[in-house]
């Protein structure tokens, strides 16, 4: 008789454990169809936003590696229109371009630096680059040579602001090609934003400078 009355105590106890063991059950499906438990989430979350912050690839260190002289120089152009340029337009553009291209050279630094990447110096000419290929400013689009630059500078009036818009053409038109390069070929995402900013801000400049000039195709610069 005792163990007849056992038996009822016993089944109850066993279906209020699987009643237990679904509950827990259904708590753990629930955390598994959100991608596993918060802590888990959140982890990865975090790994992957890192990972995509900082992946790039030598497109993007070329990128910023060649842009860094390439602005380089279209400042000191711009300097020089500073002193030299008899029309306010052009000293108003150059100052304009000055302004836009110097934090672009601060980020560009910074990235480099981040990657364990070394920044050029000066403005491309043989050495600037530590023997990193890029050789002479001829090597990158739109450069201009040692000559050109003396020129520039011992030029003044509205021969000065002929000059130096001509210049600027090609230069920015350079600035341009190496951009679409990198929106093209880069995987890091601030600096493919970077050269999408450049090839919009820069033709814009293009468009500009040629009516200036009284010309709606590339005009030919000094040799």
């Amino acid at each position: 008789m005792n163990s007849f009355r056992l038996l009822p105590r016993r089944a109850a106890v066993a279906a209020a454990a699987s009643v237990a063991a679904v509950a827990l059950a259904a708590c753990g499906g629930n955390a598994g169809n959100g991608g596993g438990s918060p802590a888990a989430s959140t982890a990865q979350a975090g790994s992957s936003a890192s990972a995509s912050a900082g992946q790039h690839n030598q497109a993007d260190v070329t990128f910023a590696q060649g842009m860094i002289p390439h602005h380089r120089q279209a400042i000191a152009m711009a300097d020089t229109a500073a002193e030299h340029a008899s029309s306010g337009e052009v000293k108003a553009l150059a100052e304009k371009i000055r302004k836009a291209q110097t934090p672009e050279i601060d980020t560009m630094t910074t990235w480099l630096k981040s990657w364990g990447e070394q920044v050029p110096q000066g403005m491309g000419g043989m050495g600037d680059m530590g023997g990193m290929g890029h050789g002479s400013p001829s090597a990158m689009p739109g450069m201009m040579s040692d000559h050109d630059m003396d020129q520039l500078k011992g030029a003044s009036g509205s021969a000065f602001d002929t000059m130096f818009l001509s210049m600027m053409i090609k230069h920015h038109e350079g600035a341009v090609e190496m951009a679409d390069t990198e929106k093209r070929q880069g995987a890091y995402g601030p600096a493919k934003e970077m050269a999408g900013t450049i090839v919009t801000g820069q033709t814009a400049e293009i468009a500009q400078m040629r009516k200036m000039l009284g010309t709606g195709s590339p005009s030919a610069t000094a040799s």
